[in-house]
Formats: structure tokens, C-alpha cells, sequence
């Protein structure tokens, strides 16, 4: 049974991972016609017992497009010329993209302006003031 290792506690069965080999789009020459290169990359996040259910959730926010309705990322990897290099590349992406599921998000914790701050708003503020007065024209005298 090999496994796919994300970081030193993830780690997804390759058994959860589906690649289907197909014909890639674009330039490369007599090939492009014959041989099936590009990799479409299946990874079912709502099945997978490999992932909690914490980053499977950030997962599924995070996959965007990438995502069917059924929970299925898919990732199509084209860029290189071999079935093996499309392969890697294909799993590369697929890890980072868990390895980015992964980190929890910073929790922002709400701070008030500084008094220092609040003085140079106002200052900001009565000084465009000033010159907006200026700028405004009182009655003429023709």
C-alpha cells in the first residue's frame, strides 16, 4: 500500500487518488495526435478517511473551480511532454493544495486605532478641510 505524504502528519492512500491518462491540447507536434500525455488527477475530499474533517472543509473552500459537485477535486496537468512528468506535476499540485488546507488561519483579533493614529486622521481631515474652503467661491463682485 504506498502512500502519498503531504507533511509529516497528513498522508493520503494512493488508493484514494484516481489518474486517467488523455490526449493533451496545444502544440506538440505528430505526438499530440497519438499518445495520451496530460493527466486528469481525481481526489474525492468528502470520501477521504485520510484527511480530518477540519481540512477537508478548507479544502473544498480552497479547491474553487477545481471542485465537481460531488466533492471530486480534478486537476488536469498538460505542461510537460511525458505521461510521468504530467504525473508528478499533477500529485505536486494536488499536495500543495492540501498542504495549504492544512495550515489553520489566523484568527484576527479586533485592535483600536492608537491615540497617536487617531490625531493624524484628524489633522488629515481638517487639513483637506482647509483646503476644500479654499477652494470654494463666495460672491463676486463684477
Amino acid at each position: 500500500m504506498a502512500v502519498i505524504r503531504v507533511t509529516d502528519r497528513i498522508s493520503i492512500d494512493e488508493s484514494e487518488v484516481e489518474e486517467r491518462f488523455i490526449r493533451a491540447s496545444g502544440p506538440g507536434g505528430q505526438n499530440v495526435n497519438k499518445l495520451s500525455t496530460a493527466v486528469q488527477l481525481r481526489f474525492d475530499v468528502r470520501r477521504s478517511s485520510s484527511l480530518p474533517a477540519d481540512i477537508r472543509a478548507r479544502l473544498e473552500r480552497l479547491a474553487g473551480r477545481r471542485l465537481t459537485r460531488d466533492g471530486v477535486i480534478v486537476i488536469a496537468a498538460q505542461r510537460h511532454r511525458t505521461q510521468e512528468r504530467n504525473r508528478e506535476d499533477a500529485r505536486a499540485r494536488l499536495v500543495e493544495l492540501i498542504r495549504q488546507a492544512a495550515q489553520r488561519p489566523v484568527v484576527r483579533r479586533p485592535t483600536r486605532p492608537t491615540a497617536g493614529s487617531r490625531e493624524r486622521r484628524i489633522e488629515a481631515k481638517k487639513r483637506r478641510a482647509g483646503v476644500k474652503r479654499l477652494r470654494q467661491s463666495g460672491p463676486t463682485l463684477d
